[in-house]
């Protein structure tokens, strides 16, 4: 769009600026028509969603009967998602877009764009409505990163809060509806495989070695059964709820995993070692609609994979010069990062102890970050954070970081998640920028706005994602920490930024190379390895998650991109007045929108700012 075209548009909208300014009360009719619409879905998608819920400390009050339920996961479950996105559409379209005031209409291009995603969604036999509507592909039901076994233990130990003794039976209605799930993950598994379709032979390997590992611990250690028992005990709640969660252990859900163990072992006795979903029916197009669904974006596998090319190009190119000052100038620049990773200096020790240590640092960079947020944000958020390492029994196939945002009613903090199944995943020079991501200002900091602001915005707000933004905003916060200093005496954990960033360009590579180019997963490895300088082990771990979240991968840089792209024309609208904490206030009370939506969010905070300083 033009500078004259977008100018226009920007004077069209200052009649309603004061609505683009965040706290205003003021809504018309048509809002409030809007705004009663939204709440009425984001009750139908909690019916849906039980655990979602619960992760948001909503299953209470009128809701408590969710919290003794799991996700209906068959396909007559799919089905109620699929009726959802359509009669979303057709609600809708009952309301006057025009008539909306500017931030409503925001959040009507938010919910329309998810319900879309999901409508377009069901004309694919994996991944489906449910997908769309929170924002990350799962073209098969079972994984080493998906399933009831690597969802549900963890799940209940730390996000279905117990306090009584309704809560312990609500947990024990859960322990019994996983081996509905896994029954209907089961099912699954054997429909697809009746059409030629499931994971590639090295994910199946994985999987089927950890529902194994699963099956072969004895019940009575199983966090499933130690979580209830010693928490009911702390509470000195009267009852025999050990016994009564090993019955149903043993009894139920040890019967399904057997049950799910036979289904996949026969699955992955016909499973391919092709990497790419373009194996699958219909392949391209799923692919296609899993890049929409990752970035939200219509760009295609191949300008995608153009972008990250490039900018992989950029980036090491940055990493030489520094890489230089340190001499260190032998080889390519990925052959010299690869070098450094070998240095057991870089580590911390490989057991127990240094895994304490490693965690105790990502706290120190925490506190760190903590001291720099009133120069990166006017909101002033608590953002309480725990830091946990992945649990132990599904640590081999789970990411290396990931963040599970904190409960809506402030009972359950962000917790940020370190895979630490060795240290050597984590050289010491990129732990702070993992933790600038899932910490502080990156994912912590964005979830802790909803949960701290969740009275003044719309539930649903909550409850769906877009990959792109939410994804781009942690790079964005990568890039804000070294921008504040943060590594200036530090050029080692520089490196590990910059590595970061290049890390997720030539994710931008490998991710279309396997599902739209025809790249091995041998393939795709060798290119992490070779560029970024990254060990084997971790990077495989990575083309595996990628091979089974098509697209998702792709949503890092994408939005990242994006959000520097917005940020540079705020800064030449509003030239000396620009305020940086500001425009990044101004992306996280967004509340997370499709990357197809972010300009007219920046295009509102314009306005208003404009309106401040004419006010000033």
């Amino acid at each position: 769009m033009n500078n004259t075209r977008r100018d226009f548009l920007l004077a069209a909208l200052s009649a309603t600026a004061t609505s683009a300014i965040p706290g205003m009360a003021w809504a018309n009719d048509t809002d409030a028509s809007l705004n009663q619409l939204l709440a009425d879905i984001a009750e139908e998608v909690l019916q849906l969603s039980p655990t979602s819920a619960t992760g948001l400390g909503l299953d209470k009050d009128k809701r408590a009967a969710l919290k003794a339920r799991l996700e209906d996961v068959s396909p007559a479950g799919e089905a109620q998602w699929a009726d959802l996105v359509r009669s979303i559409d057709k609600r809708l379209r009952g309301i006057d877009r025009k008539a909306l005031s500017a931030v409503a209409q925001a959040r009507y291009d938010t919910i329309a764009y998810a319900a879309e995603s999901g409508r377009q969604g069901t004309r694919f036999p994996f991944g489906g409505a449910s997908s769309g509507f929170f924002g990350g592909t799962a073209p098969f039901p079972v994984t080493q990163q998906d399933g009831a076994i690597t969802r549900i233990p963890e799940f209940l130990d730390s996000q279905h809060q117990i306090a009584n003794a309704s809560d312990a039976e609500a947990y024990l209605s859960r322990l019994a509806a996983m081996a509905t799930m896994l029954d209907q993950e089961t099912a699954r598994i054997a429909e697809q495989a009746g059409k030629g379709i499931a994971p590639p032979d090295f994910i199946c390997k994985t999987t089927l070695g950890q529902l194994k590992d699963f099956r072969s611990t004895p019940a009575a250690e199983q966090k499933l059964v130690t979580s209830i028992s010693e928490r009911a005990h702390k509470l000195g709640l009267a009852g025999d709820w050990q016994a009564r969660a090993l019955k149903l252990v043993e009894g139920s859900v040890y019967p399904a995993l057997e049950r799910q163990i036979d289904t996949f072992s026969q699955a992955a006795g016909k499973a391919s070692n092709i990497a790419g979903v373009h194996r699958l029916p219909d392949g391209a197009a799923y692919y296609e609609w899993a890049l929409r669904l990752g970035t939200s974006t219509t760009h295609s596998a191949k300008e995608i994979h153009a972008i990250g090319l490039e900018q992989n190009k950029q980036l090491q190119s940055r990493i030489d010069a520094i890489l230089k000052k340190q001499g260190i100038s032998n080889g390519s620049v990925g052959e010299r990062l690869l070098a450094l990773s070998k240095d057991p200096a870089r580590f911390y020790a490989d057991n127990d102890k240094g895994r304490e240590e490693l965690i105790a640092y990502c706290n120190d960079r925490v506190a760190a970050v903590r001291k720099l947020m009133p120069q990166i944000s006017h909101l002033d958020l608590k953002v309480p954070l725990q830091i946990k390492r992945v649990p132990i029994d599904i640590e081999a196939g789970a990411p290396l970081g990931y963040m599970n945002f904190a409960s809506l009613d402030g009972s359950r903090p962000a917790i940020y998640y370190i895979n630490l199944k060795s240290t050597t995943l984590w050289p010491k020079s990129e732990i702070a920028t993992l933790t600038a991501h899932e910490g502080l200002p990156g994912h912590a900091w964005q979830g802790a706005y909803l949960a701290e602001h969740h009275g003044e915005l719309p539930l649903i707000s909550s409850l769906i994602g877009f990959n792109a933004f939410i994804e781009g905003w942690a790079l964005y916060a990568e890039q804000l920490v070294d921008e504040f200093g943060l590594y200036a005496n530090d050029p080692f954990s520089q490196i590990g930024y910059l590595q970061a960033q290049q890390f997720r360009a030539c994710r931008l590579v490998v991710d279309t190379g396997m599902h739209a180019m025809k790249w091995t997963r041998e393939q795709a490895i060798r290119f992490l390895v070779e560029n970024t300088g990254r060990g084997q082990q971790a990077m495989t771990s990575e083309i595996d998650r990628y091979t089974v979240s098509p697209g998702q991968a792709c949503g890092y840089k994408m939005g990242h991109n994006e959000i520097i792209r917005q940020r540079e024309r705020a800064k030449q609208a509003l030239g000396a007045k620009f305020d940086l904490a500001g425009f990044n206030d101004a992306l996280v009370q967004s509340c997370g929108v499709p990357l197809a939506v972010l300009p007219s969010v920046i295009d509102r905070y314009i306005v208003a700012q404009r309106a401040k300083q004419q006010k000033a």
